[in-house]
């Protein structure tokens, strides 16, 4: 008659490891993988390959969840935009809120390195860039932006944050941040050995032309822009001076 109780295994042999339940492969968990693949090593790391070998598993085994590495940054480029946070319009603050919504999607985009550059030759159509341009668009019509004017804004407002998040990854990949603020100091000093005479200009506006953080330049930059913009609005000025 056999006991129901289980047999200990003798002390000298290795218990035997439970089997390690992995996640059913889907395209979610490629899209993670391939996410903190990113975040860890930048864009340039990333290949279908890598992402298999992270799960495990063979680059034939993903395509039947992603058509290829382009699918796979459209799919991480949309799954990074529904990080993005638009509120809702407030016709009396249009131009107030496409700037500060501005400087957060920089935010969000050089938090993972190197994507922008892939975003720059993509044309945002996944569920979260849809909303998210659902959004801006929303908030630009209710300034009294037409729609013309409008529809092509949302085009230049995306390439001037993505280029931007882009050089900022390519400094980063280049310099620590000490080597940046030398790299700065050492422009200021070739400025100011100009000669005179020649370069009477520059000379004169050394601070001018070097000072200033990335994110005061990139705010400036969307002033500018939203101010162009502003002049199409109907009905609606061009907003005055930030007080300093």
């Amino acid at each position: 008659m056999t006991g129901t109780t289980e047999i200990p295994p003798p002390p000298w042999r290795r218990p035997q490891k439970p089997a390690r339940q992995r996640r059913p492969l889907s395209q979610e968990l490629i899209v993670d993988t391939a996410m903190r693949i990113l975040d860890a090593e930048g864009l340039d790391a990333l290949s279908m390959r890598r992402v298999a070998t992270e799960l495990q598993t063979g680059p034939a085994s993903l395509y039947a969840h992603v058509a290829n590495k382009d699918e796979l940054l459209e799919l991480m480029i949309d799954r990074i935009t529904g990080e993005l946070d638009v509120p809702a319009p407030d016709p009396d603050r249009w131009q107030e809120q496409i700037v500060e919504a501005g400087m957060a999607a920089h935010r969000v985009w050089t938090r993972h390195p190197g994507i922008a550059r892939a975003a720059l030759a993509n044309i945002p159509l996944g569920p979260n860039s849809l909303h998210y341009t659902e959004a801006i668009l929303a908030i630009l019509r209710a300034g009294g932006v037409p729609d013309e004017r409008a529809g092509m804004f949302v085009d230049r407002l995306s390439l001037y944050i993505l280029a931007d998040a882009f050089e900022d990854s390519l400094h980063r990949e280049r310099r620590t941040e000490e080597e940046t603020r030398q790299y700065y100091e050492q422009v200021r000093d070739y400025f100011h050995s100009l000669p005179a005479d020649r370069f009477p200009v520059i000379t004169s506006m050394v601070g001018a032309l070097v000072d200033g953080g990335g994110d005061e330049r990139l705010r400036y930059g969307l002033e500018l822009l939203v101010r162009g913009l502003a002049s199409y609005a109907t009905g609606r000025p061009a907003p005055a001076d930030r007080p300093d």
